[in-house]
């Protein structure tokens, strides 16, 4: 029998110093070749390390293969040009230069797998592999050639389902898409957005997830909390959809935020990845922090489905704070734990 709240993060951790200048998004590599292929292996097993060390059940690779969550994945395909960029506004809060969608778009090789087959051997503990959500891929670059936001989504649903497919039969745990986007659109999510994301996760071996969360704590998504007043019922318009759809996880955002934890109660029959580590601040929780989050969300989820996690990536932080957090997370579920059931 699987035991309670089981700890895991959304994804991704910072990078050493020595890989990717610490504390930005996006960093350029340091190394290039060979030396930068055994780079990025070497931080995957530091991340590992950290994880397991700290005892968060169901580990990642702390995204340390690639620089963007989006865009690294796109790399790997035909159809986009990375030379030629526009300026987009990326959902509705800040704007970026991305790359450009210029002919049909399609999966030349696998992008990941590899990727995925080390992280599962090096580690005895169930690996979660992230991957960009369709509809957040489709917000992060420009549509030069298919003039559809909806049509470009399920032609990158197909894509990432090949791609899914191959990483589950690397014998990942679970798939998670990362869905931002999820928050912003409400009225796509309805009419296209979830019906993508159940194509993306179509016929795979493993469980599935979504993270949807409000981003991480960079300025532009700070200064757009700002504006979302006391209470954030963003989660209102998808999480019902959600409770109807094929994807067995979904992971949000909970600690420090004005969620109204009662939406929770919208995803009966999901396990909930229950954000109670905040990725917005260097202060690092306690672990009665993180477990008064936990006992918080226990009132509208079941602790067989409830799964304590981060609120979102933790990339942009220092490497020992980020240690820290995994920690708390690891110590805060294991009190709630202990208070239900003492024995175990």
């Amino acid at each position: 029998m699987r035991r309670l709240l089981q700890t895991t993060i959304a994804g991704s951790l910072p990078k050493p110093a020595w890989l990717a200048e610490p504390l930005a998004l996006w960093a350029p590599w340091k190394l290039e070749g060979d030396a930068l292929a055994l780079a990025k292996r070497d931080a995957v097993r530091l991340v590992l390390f950290d994880q397991e060390h700290a005892g968060i059940d169901i580990v990642t690779d702390g995204e340390q293969t690639r620089r963007h969550f989006v865009t690294t994945f796109i790399e790997g395909l035909d159809g986009v040009d990375f030379a030629n960029r526009k300026t987009v506004r990326i959902r509705n809060r800040y704007d970026a230069d991305v790359p450009m969608v210029v002919g049909p778009v399609a999966r030349r090789h696998p992008i990941y797998v590899d990727d995925a087959k080390f992280v599962v051997g090096e580690t005895r503990r169930p690996v979660k592999y992230t991957l960009p959500g369709p509809m957040t891929m489709v917000d992060t670059l420009y549509d030069g050639h298919y003039k559809s936001r909806e049509k470009l989504a399920l032609v990158f649903a197909e894509i990432l389902n090949e791609e899914a497919r191959a990483i589950a039969d690397a014998g990942v745990a679970t798939v998670q898409f990362d869905e931002p986007a999820f928050n912003v659109y409400f009225d796509e999510v309805r009419d296209w957005g979830v019906a993508a994301l159940e194509r993306a996760a179509k016929g795979l071996s493993c469980t599935t997830a979504v993270h949807i969360c409000y981003g991480y704590g960079i300025k532009a998504n700070n200064d757009w909390k700002k504006t979302l007043g006391d209470q954030w019922r963003q989660y209102e318009q998808t999480f019902p959809l959600l409770a109807k759809s094929s994807i067995g996880q979904v992971s949000l955002e909970c600690a420090n935020s004005h969620v109204p934890l009662e939406l929770i109660g919208l995803l009966a029959g999901k396990d909930v990845l229950v954000g109670a580590i905040d990725v917005a601040t260097d202060r690092i929780e306690t672990p009665e922090d993180v477990a008064a989050t936990i006992r918080a969300a226990l009132a509208y989820v079941p602790a067989e489905r409830l799964f304590p996690c981060t609120n979102c990536g933790m990339v942009p932080l220092a490497r020992e704070v980020a240690r820290g957090k995994l920690s708390a997370l690891a110590a805060g579920a294991a009190l709630v734990r202990r208070e239900l059931s003492p024995a175990g």
